[in-house]
């Protein structure tokens, strides 16, 4: 009988939580839906947000509805707004579990893979493709060799850090700063030699913006952040035990080098596709998962997927202000997020001292 109570009780918890959950995933979603809503109708010219979902819907669904917009409207809203908002929320879901990830690996809530030179070594990568070796390998030429850059910075920093016998979190951040000027030196220096003509085009990766975005775009974006974001979700007990400190982790199992080098890979890997695609975007990792363990605590079981979902809905944000702000120009994202996470940065030291 006392067995059967307790089963009950179990039963109707495990049900509690799971309604918990759906319920606070269904108000997620309609919360993130609203802000692509908002954000594809803002710009130079507005789009009421009746017409913006009554395109969707007619480009989703043919025939459902039949929505009485001019062909400029449909076309600002489907070809070149909605891809854009939705690349902006993949690249931000990307850095905000990449900079969760590396602050629990690091133990410093000061990481972020700009700060550790992983965002200087992708764009060093896609400005290599873009002005020197050219698309040898068609579309994912850009993409893989950002990737390439990403990885290149990590086993620097590592190496540096390394040699340095700079293995604590602070010294970490603080090489991963160092290899990341050295990096931009490098691009510089690519951006020198390339064709003078040609040399328009890397500003994009320098100032970091979306304004390029196509449908065509977003797959490769999303095809690497799922299986690595899903990866890094699993991997959040592991986590736990990282930023309890090297020792504690050991004491568990954990491989602390091998598991460190494999979550730093995955970062590169994320961080050198998102930026293949959005340029340098600074901040995104470093503000979102502080944010979010302010309000949710240090278990990165819910860190790491409330960190994407910040970093998409900050980005998203963050992209309707750079085009509205000074319209019709658009002001590159990557000073509007330079600009928060700038001042964010000092929020966080002066709390620290």
């Amino acid at each position: 009988m006392v067995d059967s109570t307790a089963a009950t009780v179990v039963a109707q918890r495990l049900g509690l939580r799971l309604c918990l959950r759906l319920g606070l995933g269904t108000v997620l979603a309609a919360v993130l839906i609203m802000v692509i809503g908002v954000a594809v109708s803002v710009g130079a010219v507005a789009v009421p947000l009746a017409t913006v979902w009554g395109v969707v819907l007619d480009r989703l669904i043919p025939g459902l509805i039949a929505p009485d917009v001019s062909a400029g409207h449909a076309s600002i809203v489907w070809q070149i707004r909605l891809p854009r908002v939705i690349l902006a929320g993949l690249v931000g879901a990307g850095l905000g579990m990449v900079g969760a990830a590396l602050q629990s690996v690091t133990r410093n809530p000061l990481a972020d893979p700009h700060l550790l030179g992983i965002s200087s070594g992708g764009a060093f990568g896609a400005i290599a493709a873009l002005l020197h070796t050219g698309l040898f390998l068609g579309a994912l030429t850009v993409p893989l060799m950002a990737f390439g850059g990403a990885l290149m910075a990590t086993v620097l920093v590592l190496g540096v850090a390394r040699m340095a016998r700079g293995s604590t979190a602070d010294r970490l951040v603080l090489t991963g700063v160092a290899v990341s000027f050295v990096i931009m030196a490098c691009a510089n220096i690519l951006i020198f030699l390339g064709d003078p003509r040609a040399t328009h085009t890397v500003v994009f990766w320098m100032l970091g913006g979306l304004g390029l975005a196509q449908w065509s775009h977003l797959l490769w974006p999303l095809a690497v952040l799922i299986p690595c974001g899903l990866w890094l979700w699993a991997q959040a007990g592991q986590l736990n035990a990282m930023s309890l400190g090297d020792e504690t982790a050991a004491s568990l199992g954990l491989e602390v080098g091998r598991f460190r080098l494999t979550v730093f890979v995955v970062a590169a890997l994320i961080t050198g596709v998102m930026v293949a695609f959005s340029g340098l975007i600074g901040f995104v990792g470093l503000m979102m998962p502080h944010l979010v363990r302010m309000v949710l605590g240090g278990d990165n079981a819910r860190v790491l997927p409330a960190s994407a979902f910040a970093g998409a809905v900050f980005l998203i944000g963050a992209d309707a202000l750079a085009r509205v702000a000074m319209a019709p120009e658009d002001i590159p994202i990557g000073v509007v997020t330079g600009l928060c996470g700038g001042l964010f940065f000092i929020w966080i030291m002066s709390r620290k001292t």
